[in-house]
This record gives C-alpha cells, sequence and structure tokens, in this order.
C-alpha cells in the first residue's frame, strides 16, 4: 500500500482519537447553524467572490481560494454526513471524535451517490474545497461576540492502493462544527430525499423549511429581497425571485408546501409543512437510510434554474442547463429600501393559505 498524503504533518490527528465510521442506513441529519444563513455557494460553478452576511449580533463571512473556489451545498452533504454519523454514534453510547475514518464508499452511498472512479475523483474535490474555504462567524461566541474563523475541513488524507483505488479516507473537523452537532439540540433530522434536489436553490430552501417551518401549521413566511439576502445567492434579487417562482411551480422540497403571497407591492414566500415524517435528531428516529432511493448519479435527474451550462468539479455534479445561468454574475447585489420580512402575520394571500400566525418573539421564533 502507498499513502497518498494531503498534508505531511498529521498535526491534530495525533493528538485525537479516531472515530471509526461503521454505521450504514443511518437517518441523516444537518446542522441548525447551517441550515438557514449563507455558509455555502448556491452556484455549480466556481465561486471566488465572498460572502458577507450581517443580521443583529449575526455576522458570516465566507471566503474562497481562486484555486479552488468556495465549497457548495452539495460539497455541503459531506458535513450532513459526518454529523449523521456522530449522532448515531451518541445515540448508541459510543464515543466520538472530531477525527473520523471511513471508506469513500460509506459515504457516497450514504448520500444516494455512484461509486465510480470520477465520483472518488469528485469527493476529492469536495473535500478540497471544504478544507480551503475559510469561514468567519460570530455564531454561538457569546453575548460579547468575537470572531471565529476556521475551514470546514482542518485537514484530510487519503490512504490509496498501488493501483491508485482508494482504501480509505481520514479527516478532522473543526471543533466549531462538532461542538454544534454533539449538541443535539443543535441537530436536525432531515428527509433523505434532500440529497436528491438538484438544484442550489432548492436545497437551501429545503433547509431553511425544515429549520423555521418545522412542524408548525401555520408556517413561515418570509419577503423575497430579506430570502435571497439570507441565501448568499450571486443572482439579482429579480432573477433569484424568479427561480423560487419556478421552484413554487413544481413544488420539489419534500415534506412541505410552498406559495406566494402579495402584500401591496411585497411578494412573499410561505412555507408550510406537509407531512412530519422528519424527527428532532435529539428524539429516537427510526431511521431508513436513503429510503431505497435510486442513486441520481450525475445524470437521472432534471435541471432547474440555478444550474451552469458547464459546471466546476464539484461533488456531485449535473448535466448542463441550457438555460441562462443566474447564479455566475461577479458581485453580490441586494434590493435596498425594503425592510427584511421574515414571518409576517398576514392573512391577505394569493393562493388560499389564510391563516393568523402565532405570535413571535423578538428573534422572529414563534412563541408557545
Amino acid at each position: 500500500m502507498t499513502r497518498h498524503v494531503l498534508r505531511a504533518d498529521p498535526g491534530e490527528r495525533q493528538h485525537l482519537t479516531p472515530f471509526v465510521v461503521t454505521g450504514s442506513d443511518i437517518r441523516p441529519r444537518d446542522q441548525r447553524d447551517l441550515m438557514e444563513r449563507p455558509f455555502f455557494s448556491l452556484a455549480k460553478t466556481r465561486r471566488v467572490a465572498p460572502i458577507r452576511y450581517a443580521s443583529g449580533n449575526v455576522r458570516v463571512e465566507v471566503h474562497a481560494v481562486p484555486e479552488h473556489g468556495m465549497a457548495t451545498i452539495w460539497d455541503a452533504d459531506v458535513l450532513i454526513w459526518a454529523a449523521s454519523q456522530i449522532v448515531d454514534a451518541i445515540d448508541a453510547g459510543l464515543a466520538t471524535s472530531r477525527f473520523l475514518r471511513f471508506t469513500p464508499y460509506q459515504l457516497l452511498t450514504a448520500t444516494g451517490r455512484e461509486t465510480g472512479a470520477s465520483d472518488y475523483r469528485l469527493l476529492r474535490g469536495a473535500l478540497t474545497r471544504l478544507q480551503s474555504t475559510a469561514v468567519r462567524t460570530t455564531i454561538r461566541q457569546g453575548e460579547q461576540w468575537r470572531r471565529h474563523q476556521f475551514s470546514w475541513i482542518n485537514e484530510w488524507e487519503e490512504l490509496t492502493l498501488r493501483d491508485g483505488r482508494s482504501a480509505g479516507m481520514e479527516l478532522v473537523l473543526p471543533d466549531w462544527f462538532y461542538r454544534g452537532v454533539i449538541d443535539q439540540s443543535l441537530v436536525l433530522g432531515i428527509d433523505p430525499a434532500y440529497f436528491r434536489l438538484t438544484g442550489g436553490i432548492e436545497r437551501w430552501l429545503y433547509r431553511v423549511a425544515r429549520k423555521h417551518a418545522g412542524r408548525q401549521a401555520h408556517g413561515w413566511i418570509f419577503d423575497l429581497p430579506h430570502l435571497h439576502e439570507k441565501s448568499g445567492s450571486m443572482a439579482r434579487v429579480s432573477d433569484f425571485a424568479l427561480q423560487v417562482r419556478r421552484i413554487v411551480l413544481r413544488q420539489p422540497i419534500p415534506g412541505y408546501r410552498l406559495s406566494l403571497e402579495r402584500i401591496g407591492r411585497r411578494e412573499l414566500l410561505r412555507i408550510v409543512v406537509q407531512d412530519l415524517s422528519t424527527n428532532r435528531a435529539d428524539q429516537p428516529v427510526h431511521g431508513h437510510g436513503r429510503s431505497h432511493a435510486t442513486s441520481i448519479g450525475r445524470l437521472h435527474a432534471g435541471v432547474s434554474g440555478d444550474h451552469t451550462q458547464n459546471p466546476q468539479l464539484s461533488l456531485w455534479p449535473e448535466s448542463g442547463n441550457p438555460a441562462a445561468n443566474l447564479e455566475s454574475n461577479k458581485t453580490l447585489t441586494f434590493e435596498e429600501g425594503i425592510p427584511a420580512v421574515e414571518n409576517l402575520p398576514v392573512s391577505r394571500t394569493a393562493t388560499g393559505v389564510d391563516a393568523q400566525k402565532p405570535p413571535l418573539n423578538s428573534l422572529g421564533e414563534s412563541l408557545p
């Protein structure tokens, strides 16, 4: 055997006990802080423009290395998989660690991917982007906030056979992410059908729906400029709104129904739960793996408005999209002059959804 080493120095791994991944058919879990804020590129073209987001005391900045580009929402499936493994092990009373040891086959099959040579190569590209993307945030830093900087993966290494085949991988997660996973109040179970969503905005909207709407009968409501800012999308607000309208027509978000409403000139998106199959990760979960879903591979799924004609080497690229690319503008542009609206208690609707919203606290969360 030969070792394909990404870093010559073992770094943190020499001080950490490895968590050897053995679980399969594990219900996927997502980390709450990652589900609603703009931590990842939603485009399949290489993004180098930084993300800068501020809301109250929350600050998020994401910076990319031009050589590799910013980590994408598809690359984030690696983190979802890692969180799922850690939470499942904790539920089983097993010791966990930020230092994971696993086979690429385990990760790829758990997220519904194919396992050919090109898929292994694309996985390496995803790990490289996750490691090279720099994140700065004030989330979970206490009352007197301080900026915490990290990468999604501190380091990773691959063990290869003489013929070039992968025999195993190791990676070290950042402490910020790991602490957000072992605190199971900060983790939510997600629908395995999430991995079949092919568009970046679709995937982001599902995570927003799961985080905010949850099981609330009245759902959650956003105005589109505010939603656009939360997404970090590089599309213009008008183009972003167009893509959301197309998604509303197709209704691809598993477990939730989307509808558009208006208050004067404001266009609002309401997200309402349709079924209660997803469970809190800190409650018993009847795992059913990937729902026996057919792997989407790279060519079996339909395209959507936020795909690009020439996908970068992302973990799970799709076939080209003949539609115009709405996610490759060079600079961030936000519509100004419209106050952010999130979960407004409106009763006037354009779609027949007419219900009073529960009272909200200062954070925009529903009160009991």
